[in-house]
């Protein structure tokens, strides 16, 4: 997948969009990946919440619609990709030190160095085994007694007796909702 359909997804070009192209090209090269995942054949987890996650989910097909994109808020820049097929996985982290000086106040230097730079020179990759994730499963839906709203039934509050959404839930006992 070339750089460039990243970009008309994201919205701009950027480096951590660039960063996201990179660390996800290497993860799908180490396991052997041809292409996106049509179901919950290849699982990601994403340890940020940057703008290289849509590379993530472009190049790899792990979406969190599909429930085989998972996210770790650990702030880091790393994805951890596995192959159900071949229950083989990586963790790929990118080397931010790699970046030289005069390009780390130069958005555009930046940029071209990642696109450009050898990948053994900025990305780190490693084996990894653990549990795989259950693939996802679809609940039922409920409705809020309080706002009549559709919740997912696992994500249902007993409050008093009835059954709040969470925000609802939140809104009763704390006196506001975080949404």
């Amino acid at each position: 997948m070339e750089y460039t359909e990243i970009v008309k997804f994201h919205g701009h070009s950027c480096p951590g969009s660039a960063i996201g192209y990179r660390m996800t090209q290497a993860a799908m090269d180490a396991l052997g990946l041809n292409g996106r995942a049509e179901d919950e054949e290849i699982v990601a987890i994403t340890e940020n919440d940057a703008c290289g996650v849509d590379a993530l989910q472009i190049m790899s097909g792990c979406t969190f619609g599909k429930g085989n994109l998972i996210f770790r808020d650990f702030g880091k820049p790393v994805f951890t990709l596995f192959s159900r097929k071949t229950g083989k996985g990586v963790r790929v982290r990118f080397i931010d030190t790699a970046i030289p000086q005069d390009a780390l106040q130069d958005r555009e230097k930046k940029l071209a160095f990642i696109l450009a730079a050898p990948q053994s020179e900025i990305i780190s990759i490693r084996e990894v085994s653990v549990d795989m994730p259950k693939p996802a499963k679809i609940y039922n839906t409920a409705q809020c007694e309080q706002c009549h709203e559709s919740v997912m039934e696992t994500r249902i509050k007993p409050v008093s007796g009835k059954a709040f959404c969470i925000p609802c839930a939140m809104e009763s006992c704390c006196g506001q909702a975080d949404n």
